[in-house]
């Protein structure tokens, strides 16, 4: 047998398309060709258990091997093999596939996803390495003739009778001048680490070094031997494979120990994805202890198709604010070897993202409702999640409304709906808007948190990177006319203001006295003075800054769209509490001392909002010393 042939008119140009469009990374090759090798070994065991090969099976390994000096890359099974016909067919006629044609044959098999090859455009890669590639293969069928197939990356091809004599397909790659890299045991082992470590039948790369007991010394203390055993790189049956029932705690904390061997940290939880209608998935989601600042821990999610590694950047498939989660996702929905924009339109990835979301905020729900204790507990962990995802994604905040918690100054925590029934009775102003307040900061706001509380007030802490955005999200969701105000965006009466008013005992003159002393004292025109009726406990002087320029300036610094507010300059109140009696004292005081009054009560407040620095703040020290 012995034939010349040009590969079909279906392939014109197709290799400067796989090299320069198809593909964006030349390893990859190795994945196409060990995948190719996965496919056709469980074609045969496919055929076996249907009756259709009635031989033996023998020992289903795929085996890569190289040879430095020679510059070959060797990928060889003990598969379905080609016939020299099925390799015209599948591998010349790129128009067809050797999928289609056994799905035709089996379709009757209801795993039948389980064998669909690849034989394809897969193959094809190998060009982006080799210079010229062989296949030497002898098919399953009785009576069969190896084949031998070369070619030279153009569409000029030779078919020759084979050497083979053992069922399988060796696909050999005559590696160019510019990929020798690959002719490197450290190179492909990374490449074979990286893309077969979950593959579903054995690869064998080589021979690896073990010990092994071998007896006692001559104190009874065990002895070990070294011995070569064969280097299996892939783990067949992960966790994802089996079925939850199979499975227990520790065998999900040890695979994630296996996908993540450098985690410091245990995961929360974790979900199981298993669904086969209207698209196949299954994979597990790890939730990591996520730190409370805002840092994508991207590629932590690895997207497989059927075992094959595909990528770590799964921005397409997983929504945004689950890509804070590690694990494994594996799909046959969705296509390899395609360009991002194509994934972007793939009907199935839209509805892939969506099942994801739905069962992660089920999941969330669920533990939620079963251990509230325990998931209160883990609150502060998984917080910064849970509000990335209300605030990104209308079907998952629809759900966690139920499940997403409040933190008050007093370590309690409420739903949404709890906490508006906590305080809609008491903090409600006159106009029947239900006030929340919050800090920032508990430590640098204490003396407002302390002043509202006098007032039996609650306070909540959002001081998350997204608690900006968050609390306009709780304004929205939390319940009726709600509004949230941090502490220090006013004075406590102001900030729910009531209709009874505190009555101000300095005169009108004194009230206009006091200001202009103030502000010539004060003498910054970012700094508005206003005299107010205070109570007498209340500071002679506040500093604040208004709740809505605050909050968009807050968000123009983490992105939320607000980048015009970001160059507006800080504008501050300064409140003097018309009936505190120093302000009475100062009026009483000789210009000088007034002034110095004013300025010292200033910096006071000023200091308590951590605003005082620099010149300032050392004027004021050695003020105070002066004063003392």
């Amino acid at each position: 047998m012995q034939e010349k042939g040009s590969i079909s008119i279906h392939t014109e140009n197709i290799f400067p398309v796989i090299k320069k469009f198809l593909y964006s990374d030349n390893e990859i090759f190795l994945r196409e060709l060990v995948s190719n090798a996965v496919d056709a070994s469980q074609k045969i065991k496919r055929l076996s258990s249907l009756g259709q090969f009635q031989g033996q099976l023998g020992e289903l390994v795929v085996d890569v091997k190289f040879d430095e000096e020679a510059k070959t890359i060797t990928i060889s099974d003990r598969g379905i093999g080609m016939t020299a016909e099925e390799i015209k067919k599948y591998i010349n006629q790129i128009a067809f596939s050797g999928a289609t044609e056994f799905m035709e044959k089996f379709k009757e098999a209801n795993d039948a996803n389980e064998i669909i090859g690849r034989f394809g455009l897969g193959f094809y890669s190998a060009f982006m390495v080799a210079d010229r590639v062989e296949i030497d293969s002898l098919s399953y069928q009785e009576g069969a003739t190896a084949a031998h197939w070369t070619c030279d990356g153009s569409t000029s091809y030779e078919i020759s009778e084979g050497t083979r004599t053992e069922r399988g397909t060796d696909v050999i790659l005559h590696v160019n001048e510019e990929s020798v890299e690959f002719l490197s045991k450290s190179r492909l082992g990374d490449i074979l680490n990286k893309y077969a470590r979950f593959l579903p039948v054995p690869v064998r790369f080589g021979t690896k070094t073990e010990s092994e007991p071998d007896g006692e010394d001559e104190e009874g203390k065990p002895k070990y031997k070294s011995v070569e055993v064969d280097n299996v790189i892939n783990n067949t049956t992960p966790a994802w494979t089996k079925s939850p029932s199979e499975l227990k705690d520790e065998d999900y904390l040890a695979f994630y120990r296996e996908l993540y061997p450098h985690s410091m940290d245990e995961p929360l939880f974790w979900i199981h994805l298993n669904v086969d209608y209207p698209f196949n998935l299954t994979g597990i989601l790890y939730f990591p202890k996520v730190k409370n600042e805002m840092e994508i821990q991207r590629n932590k999610i690895q997207l497989y198709s059927r075992q094959v590694f595909i990528t770590d950047e799964v921005k397409d498939i997983v929504p945004e604010f689950l890509m804070l989660l590690q694990g494994v996702i594996d799909s046959p929905d969705i296509p390899l070897n395609v360009s991002r924009s194509f994934l972007q339109a793939d009907s199935n990835v839209k509805k892939i993202n969506n099942y994801i979301t739905k069962k992660v905020a089920d999941k969330l729900n669920e533990l939620f409702k079963a251990d509230r204790k325990n998931f209160e507990e883990k609150w502060n962990d998984i917080a910064l999640f849970i509000k990335y995802g209300m605030l990104s994604d209308d079907k998952f905040a629809e759900k966690a409304n139920e499940f997403c918690l409040l933190t008050n100054t007093e370590k309690e925590n409420y739903t949404l709906k709890e906490y508006y029934e906590k305080v809609k009775d008491l903090q409600v102003d006159k106009d029947g808007n239900i006030v929340y307040l919050y800090t920032s900061d508990a430590s640098q706001q204490d003396g407002f948190i302390a002043s509202v509380k006098t007032k039996g007030y609650d306070v909540l802490v959002l001081d998350g990177p997204l608690d900006t955005h968050f609390a306009a999200y709780v304004e929205q969701k939390g319940g009726e006319k709600v509004q949230a105000k941090r502490v220090d965006a006013d004075v406590v009466d102001k900030l729910i203001q009531k209709d009874e008013q505190q009555t101000l005992v300095l005169s009108e003159e004194e009230s206009k006295k006091a200001g202009e002393i103030f502000e010539k004292a004060i003498s910054r025109t970012d700094m508005k003075v206003e005299v107010e009726a205070l109570q007498l406990d209340e500071l002679p002087v506040s500093v604040t800054i208004d709740e809505f320029m605050r909050r968009m300036k807050d968000m123009a610094k983490t992105g939320g769209g607000m980048g015009f507010y970001g160059t507006l300059p800080d504008n501050y109140k300064v409140t003097v509490n018309g009936n505190h009696p120093l302000v009475k004292r100062i009026l009483e005081s000789s210009e000088e001392e007034g002034s110095k009054l004013a300025k010292q009560a200033f910096d006071l407040a000023l200091l308590s909002r951590g605003l005082l620095k620099g010149a300032d703040l050392t004027s004021f020290v050695k003020r105070s010393v002066d004063m003392i």
